[in-house]
């Protein structure tokens, strides 16, 4: 597998891609080409992506665009993918928390590019407070999420 990006430990990748795998079978699905395919751009882009810039991404080389929109459903799933409504009518996709790590999100009102962006200790803690008041009033709070709207630096 090449790995374009020098910030990206392979040993990473490979142990995301055994992650995914035991996901999969766990399911009753394998590890189809299509998949690996689907979840090496999500990893290798670092952002979420609509399908259209998953299929220009992978140019054509080994996924339909038919065949990647049934496997991002099927990764969704089963807790490999989620997608991100960042307000229009396109949804993005993005590998599920639970592997990259906790984060928030940057959406451009203009062009609709999400940018992954990590927010302050401080301020987890303090949703980590509104948790325990959500709780307290009787609310199980199973995740959070906090999109900062504006524009992109292309945009500007």
């Amino acid at each position: 597998m090449a790995n374009d990006h020098p910030d990206v430990h392979v040993g990473a990748v490979d142990d995301l891609h055994v992650t995914v795998g035991r996901r999969l079978r766990v399911a009753g699905m394998r590890y189809s080409r299509s998949r690996y395919a689907v979840v090496e751009v999500m990893a290798d882009a670092g952002r979420p992506l609509t399908l259209p810039e998953i299929l220009a991404v992978d140019a054509g080389r080994r996924l339909a665009q038919s065949s990647a929109y049934r496997n991002l459903g099927e990764l969704v799933d089963v807790g490999v993918a989620r997608r991100v409504d960042a307000g229009d009518d396109r949804f993005r996709f993005e590998l599920h928390e639970s592997l990259t790590g906790h984060h928030h999100h940057l959406v451009c009102d203009s062009c609709g590019r999400v940018e992954d962006f990590q927010v302050p200790d401080e301020f987890e803690r303090q949703v980590a407070a509104l948790v325990e008041v959500a709780d307290d009033g009787g609310f199980r709070v199973d995740a959070h999420r906090f999109d900062m709207l504006g524009r992109c630096a292309g945009c500007r």
